[in-house]
C-alpha cells in the first residue's frame, strides 16, 4: 500500500507529493491530461516554433514562494530569466508608470507628488520580505509566524480594500497602476484585503522580481516532476479519476482538484455547495512578427504590462465582469511578452504575446476584437503584426484545465473571506469530511497562483495524519 497519492498534476499537487517524497513517503501522482502541469504548462498554440504558455506565464510569486525556493529546481533545468522591467503600465499620452526592481525608478515614475508615499508604503517591508512572504502564506497553525510583529504591520496595510489605500496617493498614475495589480486575482477594487493582493505583487517586484521561466512556464513543472521522481515518486499522466476507486490503495489521497470536483469524486454531496466561483477571462496568445509596437518606451522593455487608462476604467472592467455579468467594453488587460527576454519562445526576429482580459462567469462570446481595439489604443499597428492568434475563452479554458470552472483561473471567487478563508470557513482547510482524503488546490490558503504553497501547506497536514497511524 502506498503512503500517499496525489490526483491532478499543477504546481500545487506536484508540490504536495514532493514534500511528502522528501520526508520518506512511498508517492503516486496521477494526472488526466497527457503531461504535468495544470496551470503552468508550454504548448505550441499557434504556429510551429511559437511555445506559448496556456495560462500562467510571468511568476513574481513562483519566484518569491518559500516552498520553491526550498527544492533544487534549478537542478532540474529551471532557469528564471529577468526582463528589464517586472512590469510596466502604459497611457494614453504614451507614457508609463513602472513597476520596477529599483524603489527609487518606480516611485520617480508616479511623478513628484505620489514618490514619497509610495517610498513609505513599501519600505517597511521591502528588508522583511522573506520572513514576510513564508508567513503570510505558510497556515497559522501549520507554522507560528517567525516575524509576526511584520504580519500584523502587513496586516493593518493590507487588510481594508485597495480603494483606502489608493488614497495615499493624489495623482492617477499611482492609482492605476495600483489597481491593475490588484486585479490580477480579478477582485473588486473595493474588496476586503485587496490592498494586501496590490502590495504582495509590489514588493515580489522590488525584491525577487517578476521573471518568466526560460522555455516556458512547463520548465517549473517538469523540474517539479523530476524532482518528484529523483526522490522515488511516480507520475502517471493520462489517468481520469471519477472516483476513489479508481485510485491504488494508500494511506492518504490529496487532491489538487476544484472543491467541486472533489466532492464528486470522493462523494461528499453538498459539502463545497456554499464555495463561490468568480469571473471568467478571455485569453489569446499571438504569434507576432516583431515586438509589440507600444507607443511608451518603457513598455517595450517590460516583460508585463498592464492595459487601462486609468483606475476608474479598470474598476469599470471588474465591476461589468463580477457584478453586472457582461463583459466590458474597455477591458482591463493584462499582457506578458516573454520573447522580450527568452528568444527560445519564438523563431528569430519573431515573438509571441500573451493577453487576457476578464469575463463574466462561464461568457461564451468572443471578446478578441474589444481586446485588440485596447491594444491598439497603446501599441497602434499591433493588429499588422500578428502571424497568428490562438484563443480561449471560460468554455476552452474550463476543457484545458477541469479546475477552471467557467473560465476562473483562481479557481474560486477572490473576494470578501473566500479571500482568505478557502475552501470553507474552517481552521483547518485541507482536510475533507474523510479523514484519509485532503485537498491542496488554489481553492485552499494562501490562494490562487504559481508558488506551491497550497501543496506545501496541505502536505504538512498530510504528514501529520501518517504519523499518527
Amino acid at each position: 500500500m502506498l503512503d500517499a497519492v496525489v490526483v491532478g498534476a499543477g504546481p500545487s499537487g506536484l508540490t504536495a507529493a514532493v514534500e511528502l517524497a522528501r520526508r520518506g513517503f512511498s508517492v503516486a501522482l496521477f494526472e488526466a491530461k497527457g503531461t504535468v502541469g495544470g496551470g503552468a504548462r508550454t504548448e505550441e498554440l499557434t504556429l510551429p516554433g511559437f511555445r506559448h504558455d496556456p495560462c500562467s506565464a510571468a511568476h513574481p510569486l513562483a519566484v518569491s514562494s518559500p516552498a520553491f525556493r526550498g527544492l533544487p529546481l534549478e537542478r532540474h533545468g529551471l532557469q528564471w530569466l529577468h526582463p528589464e522591467l517586472p512590469m510596466a503600465h502604459p497611457f494614453p499620452d504614451g507614457t508609463a508608470a513602472v513597476l520596477a526592481r529599483s524603489v527609487g525608478e518606480t516611485a520617480a515614475s508616479f511623478g513628484p507628488r505620489d514618490a514619497g508615499a509610495y517610498r513609505r508604503l513599501v519600505t517597511p517591508f521591502l528588508h522583511r520580505w522573506d520572513t514576510l512572504v513564508r508567513d503570510f502564506m505558510s497556515l497559522p497553525l501549520t507554522a507560528l509566524p517567525r516575524d509576526p510583529v511584520t504580519l500584523a504591520r502587513f496586516g493593518l496595510v493590507g487588510l481594508p480594500p485597495s480603494t483606502w489605500l489608493a488614497r495615499r496617493f493624489r495623482d492617477e498614475r499611482a492609482r492605476t497602476l495600483f489597481a491593475g495589480l490588484v486585479a490580477h486575482v480579478m477582485a473588486p477594487l473595493n474588496g476586503f484585503a485587496t490592498s494586501a493582493i496590490g502590495l504582495v505583487f509590489a514588493l515580489a517586484a522590488h525584491t525577487r522580481g517578476w521573471p518568466v521561466a526560460r522555455g516556458g512556464s512547463q520548465a517549473i513543472s517538469d523540474a517539479l516532476a523530476a524532482h518528484l521522481r529523483e526522490l522515488g515518486g511516480t507520475v502517471h499522466t493520462d489517468y481520469e479519476v471519477k472516483r476513489l476507486d479508481d485510485l491504488p490503495p494508500a494511506r492518504a489521497y490529496v487532491f489538487d482538484t476544484s472543491p467541486t470536483a472533489l466532492a464528486r469524486i470522493a462523494g461528499f454531496g453538498d459539502h463545497y455547495a456554499r464555495y463561490r466561483y468568480g469571473p471568467g477571462v478571455f485569453k489569446i496568445d499571438y504569434a507576432l512578427d516583431g515586438p509589440v509596437p507600444w507607443t511608451a518606451p518603457e513598455a517595450r522593455r517590460a516583460g508585463t504590462v498592464q492595459i487601462g487608462a486609468d483606475s476608474a476604467e479598470i474598476g469599470a472592467a471588474l465591476r461589468a465582469a463580477s457584478r453586472e455579468n457582461r463583459a466590458p467594453d474597455a477591458p482591463f488587460l493584462i499582457t506578458v511578452q516573454p520573447s522580450v527576454v527568452d528568444p527560445t519562445r519564438a523563431p528569430d526576429g519573431k515573438h509571441v504575446f500573451w493577453v487576457y482580459g476578464h469575463v463574466p462567469h462561464g461568457w461564451n462570446g468572443d471578446l478578441t476584437d474589444a481586446i485588440e481595439r485596447q491594444l491598439e489604443r497603446f501599441a497602434p499597428g499591433f493588429r499588422d503584426r500578428v502571424l497568428a492568434r490562438a484563443t480561449a475563452g471560460p468554455p476552452e479554458l474550463a476543457a484545458r484545465n477541469a479546475n477552471y470552472i467557467g473560465g476562473d483561473i483562481a479557481t474560486g471567487a477572490v473576494s470578501g473571506l473566500q479571500t482568505l478563508l478557502r475552501p470553507k470557513l474552517s481552521l483547518f482547510p485541507y482536510t475533507t469530511p474523510h479523514p484519509a482524503v485532503f485537498i491542496c488546490s488554489q481553492a485552499t490558503p494562501p490562494g490562487p497562483g504559481v508558488h506551491g504553497m497550497p501543496g506545501h501547506n496541505a502536505a504538512k497536514a498530510v504528514w501529520r495524519r501518517l504519523r499518527q497511524t
